[in-house]
């Protein structure tokens, strides 16, 4: 069992090992952002997109496998000591996950060439 984003309810899904942690949650200052109550959060794996559903909250799709060849959405985030390459998802799911967690924040991705951190 895995989660594909840090903090959220695990999927009992072979489909999804291979999406374990890639995604996490920043704060402004690109600090990951642990404890924001993201059990709320049902995930599924549906025709290449994370599902995501929230009481309250509409549906947020999460492409799954992209080409990220935009370098303008690439950043450096800090997890503990440890400064992670990653590609922010965007206002769409920076919106819908500080809706739900009541604090800003934004849902970045750890680049498909970079070193996976320990969570």
């Amino acid at each position: 069992m895995s989660t594909p984003i840090v903090g959220c309810p695990e999927l009992n899904r072979a489909d999804a090992d291979p999406y374990a942690n890639r995604w996490f949650l920043v704060d402004e200052q690109n600090q990951w952002v642990t404890g924001a109550g993201l059990d709320a959060v049902e995930m599924r794996i549906q025709h290449g997109m994370l599902v995501l559903r929230a009481p309250g909250m509409l549906r947020l799709d999460i492409p799954l496998d992209v080409i990220e060849d935009d370098d303008s959405v690439r950043m450096n985030a800090q997890v503990g000591e440890q400064v992670v390459d990653v590609v922010d998802e965007g206002d769409l799911p920076a919106a819908w996950f500080s809706n739900l967690t009541g604090q800003s924040c934004r849902l970045v991705k750890v680049h498909p060439e970079a070193k996976m951190p320990s969570f």
